[in-house]
């Protein structure tokens, strides 16, 4: 012990004392002061306005001022083309740029501090003037971007209410390394073979603005609802061209710069603000009264490859004009297919930008059935000049009132201008899955969270999913068919003509649809959409038609999970015989209804073509009746419904609600099935035992079956698969790739051999003669099949090719091999952009989670390499390499992983994972045992 131990004791004694003294004298004064004010009416404590020279909330603006007109000028200093003296190996490509701005506001609230959104930009010399007294007013700037993206602009004196100001900065800054703000993206030029710079880099400048980024570039009031109108100056080198939002107004060329000014946009969002640099040439499309222009690389323009995309674009835009009664805002359109971009596609208005493979169709090369998803892309792009360009949701939290209706407005529009595709049920079916399977667990959220849940740019990024997405648009649906198509179409055009060039929330879009319903209608919008809206999930419709008994329960794979919520659900239901009136459920007990009754034998089926986002169980004998009418004659049950019954039958089965026999013997009938809606529905449902046990002995006896369903498919196109050929109808060349691809990865030898030979035949003769619909699925199965020499064939072959589809189908093909070394190599490439474009990073390691043998290997590379590899999509990569846990250690790595990484915007993605892999461990713990002696039965009785 210290020999000053005993000192110590007293003095803190002593100190102990007085502190409880202090104390004791203190709570005396409070008691008396009480006494002596309880019979008084003393003056109330001040209040101060809510309006504060603090912004509210620690990541958005207040409100003091709003913005009226930005006037950037932004001067960018990259090379359009590198041209490097011999023997030197450093680059003199730059990444720097400059700028001003002035911003014109308006002061709404009085206020002695103005703040703005910057973000890895330097800042200075800030002048702030009253536009109506042309007085300066003395200011200073702080920032801290440690702990805010805010720079406060501190006034000398007060801003009045109702006056007009600008304020001026100058900035600078370098473009983003990764696909946000700002940034540079590079392509190989291949020129003709006598030009002296054939084949050489060229770089381009794009932007990326959604959904924070626009204070990365220039500084800004950088909030959906703070709209504004944009003047734009770009000074870019004078071999290069500048596209905006708008057309451009004039431009001249001083020395090495050129200097082009826009028009000024609309007022709009400043997500939406917009600027290409590069050399690309344009493919013109057709329209009434806006000059369309699909720009891209100048050899995939020359080559025609913009051409169906340029061809679809008018017809799209005629679409909406005609559906929504409001012309495009803008006299030009311009769409851009760049190298790289993050996402797919982005609805700058009047210059959207895509990545190069979801617009581009090179005949000859690029799959049939492309068409459809840059049908789809364009279509949904195009919806948000409507939705989310002329009237944008207030805040992020109600996102899915852009991305929900593009959505729903896409298939619209895509079965309008390309009926042939027959797309509409197909993409149904895609949306409602995914968002079925997202919403069916306990960590989803609702449409609209509480906006204090989405304040930061990572909660931000995390609403951009399925439940946005799928169920925004099929909840709109049902809205439709609620209303009525004709009033769901006025109350949408009201809101759109009411909101133009505003921002709403979903109170302003309940308000309109509800104005244009008859009086008597009875239906009040608000209160049934919102259970769907601000709650998670949604109910499965448990109907008896023994007792005609029904009652709603949230749906959940998740059965130790409890919940009462209730939705206002609209139900419709038929007989073998007869259609039944709709009705609302509004409650969570048991109702009952005489003609839920089955009655001499018949059948109930509930929700008529899948227009209500609800699944259906029923008691077994009326389950027995439909799935009998499905094998017998399936035409008399709607085809959207035919979907519904095996996929409600699994996955009620995956919730324990049902037993999975019962969906297991769903798939009987696939043996003698040559229609594709059956087997999409099978397969996609299959895919989950397939990730549960195949890594068990339960695979052996499930590919066995799979192989004896599927051979009769097979042999249906057999004779136009061996000699490359494809039907004309889209459905059917839908079908036959699905074959190929079941036939192949369950070991049918006759699929595999036909892989294996037309992909030899291409190595050893250098001429591809596998019809361009078929090569993702033969290309995969004959690397799967090969070694280091179809691998590294296919490798060169992706490093060659200048064509988006035919690397894309390559790229994904590398992911296929059953080499583990292959597949370590192709994960150290994704680590290099030369070799992997960073857009690409995720989905690649995405696609070697997804092989069986590459699960374990990229689970352990994304750890390894987390920080560069969650730049793009980490949420993707958590889902993909979580996609097959089913152990309990497993489970304990995930949730360690969670625990020890910084997730940022795949948070939700790893709350969701760990939630799914427990189901996943009941799930197979429960029904393991039972799946495999099916499959044996199964077997058995055929042999």
């Amino acid at each position: 012990m210290p020999k000053n131990s005993h000192k110590s004791k007293f003095f803190a004694s002593v100190f102990i004392v007085l502190v409880i003294s202090i104390i004791t004298a203190i709570i005396t004064m409070v008691i008396f002061y009480q006494i002596q004010t309880s019979t008084m009416n003393p003056t109330p404590r001040p209040t101060f306005p809510p309006t504060t020279t603090v912004p509210p909330l620690a990541t958005q603006l207040p409100r003091s001022i709003i913005p009226e007109r930005y006037q950037v000028s932004l001067k960018t200093h990259f090379y359009n083309q590198i041209m490097e003296p011999e023997n030197v190996t450093a680059s003199n490509q730059t990444t720097f740029f400059t700028g001003n701005s002035t911003v014109y506001f308006e002061c709404v609230q009085a206020t002695s501090t103005v703040h703005l959104h910057i973000r890895e930009l330097t800042v200075w010399g800030a002048v702030v003037k009253n536009i109506n007294t042309k007085e300066t007013i003395e200011c200073s700037t702080s920032y801290d971007e440690e702990l805010s993206e805010f720079l406060e602009i501190q006034l000398s004196e007060e801003l009045k209410v109702g006056e007009n100001y600008s304020l001026f900065l100058k900035f600078e800054g370098f473009m983003s390394p990764y696909l946000e703000g700002f940034y540079l993206s590079m392509y190989n030029h291949r020129g003709a073979a006598h030009h002296k710079d054939s084949n050489t880099e060229r770089f381009i400048a794009a932007t990326q603005m959604e959904p924070t980024f626009a204070r990365h570039v220039f500084p800004c009031l950088d909030e959906p609802d703070l709209k504004a109108v944009f003047e734009v100056t770009i000074i870019h080198r004078k071999d290069t061209m500048a596209l905006g939002n708008n057309r451009m107004k004039t431009d001249f060329i001083d020395g090495e710069w050129k200097y082009t000014i826009f028009e000024p946009t609309p007022r709009m969002s400043t997500y939406l603000f917009a600027f290409v640099v590069s050399d690309f040439t344009a493919t013109e499309s057709s329209h009434d009264s806006v000059t369309i222009r699909t720009f891209a690389r100048p050899e995939a323009t020359a080559a025609g490859h913009a051409h169906y995309a340029a061809n679809i674009t008018g017809k799209i835009l005629s679409f909406y004009e005609k559906y929504f009664q409001i012309d495009f805002s803008l006299p030009k359109l311009d769409q851009v297919a760049l190298p790289d971009l993050d996402p797919a596609g982005m609805e700058n208005w009047g210059l959207v930008t895509y990545q190069e493979r979801a617009v581009l169709y090179e005949e000859g090369v690029s799959s049939l059935l492309l068409k459809e998803n840059i049908a789809d892309i364009i279509a949904h792009e195009l919806a948000h000049q409507w939705f989310g360009n002329l009237v944008t949701m207030k805040w992020w939290n109600e996102l899915w009132l852009k991305e929900g209706f593009s959505t729903y407005m896409s298939n619209l529009a895509v079965d309008d201008v390309e009926p042939s595709f027959r797309a509409g049920e197909m993409n149904l079916i895609r949306d409602f899955e995914a968002a079925f399977m997202a919403d069916a667990l306990a960590s989803s959220h609702p449409l609209v969270p509480p906006q204090d849940q989405v304040q930061t740019a990572d909660e931000i990024q995390q609403m951009y999913d399925v439940i946005t997405y799928k169920k925004g648009a099929l909840v709109l649906r049902m809205l439709a068919d609620i209303v009525g198509e004709r009033d769901f179409k006025k109350g949408i055009n009201m809101y759109l003509e009411d909101f133009r060039c505003k921002s709403a929330d979903q109170n302003d879009l309940w308000r309109t649809i509800q104005q244009v319903l008859p009086k008597d209608t009875g239906i009040d919008i608000a209160m049934v959409m919102d259970t769907w809206t601000k709650q998670s999930g949604f109910p499965v419709i448990t109907i008896n038609t023994t007792t005609g008994e029904f009652y709603q329960k949230r749906f959940l794979y998740n059965d130790s999970s409890q919940s009462n919520v209730w939705w206002s659900v609209h139900i419709t239901s038929m007989s073998n015989s007869s259609v039944f009136r709709p009705f609302l459920l509004e409650t969570s007990d048991k109702v009952r209804k005489e003609e839920f009754i089955s009655k001499n034998g018949e059948w109930i089926l509930a929700n008529i073509n899948c227009t209500g986002f609800y699944r259906v169980n029923y008691n077994l004998e009326n389950w027995h009746f439909l799935l009998t009418q499905l094998e017998t004659e399936p035409q008399r049950i709607p085809l959207m419904n035919r979907w519904q019954l095996v996929d409600d039958a699994f996955n009620l089965a995956r919730a324990k609600l049902v037993n999975v026999t019962l969906a297991l013997n769903s798939t009987r009938f696939l043996r003698n099935e040559t229609l594709l809606l059956p087997w999409k529905t099978a397969m996609s449902n299959l895919d989950y035992f397939v990730h549960m046990f195949d890594r068990s002995e339960v695979y052996g006896p499930m590919q066995a079956y799979l192989r004896q369903q599927v051979t009769g498919l097979y042999n249906f196109f057999r004779n136009d698969t061996d000699h490359s050929r494809v039907p004309e109808d889209h459905s059917l060349q839908h079908l036959q790739m699905l074959a190929v691809k079941v036939a192949c990865s369950n070991g049918l030898p006759e699929c595999v051999t036909m892989a294996t030979k037309m992909f030899a035949e291409w190595m050893n003769n250098n001429t591809n003669n596998i019809h361009t619909n078929l090569r993702s699925e033969i290309y995969c199965h004959a690397v799967a099949a090969g070694g280091k020499a179809e691998w590294e064939f296919a490798w060169q072959r992706f490093e060659s090719s200048e064509d988006t589809s035919e690397k894309e189908q390559l790229r994904q093909a590398l992911s296929c091999t059953k080499k583990i070394w292959l597949l370590n190599r192709y994960l150290e490439y994704t680590l290099n952009p030369d070799k992997i474009r960073l857009m690409d990073v995720d989905s690649t390691i995405f696609l070697v989670s997804r092989n069986v043998v590459g699960q374990a290997l990229a689970w352990n590379f994304i750890r390894a390499n987390w920080e560069y590899v969650s730049k793009g999509n980490p949420a993707l990569l958590v889902v993909g390499v979580a996609s097959r846990f089913s152990t309990q250690f497993e489970l304990e790595e995930l949730q360690r992983f969670a625990s020890d990484y910084e997730l940022m915007s795949a948070t939700r993605a790893a709350e969701q994972s760990i939630e799914q892999t427990q189901v996943n461990i009941q799930w197979v713990n429960d029904n393991k045992d039972i799946v495999h002696q099916w499959f044996d039965r199964e077997m058995a009785s055929r042999s």
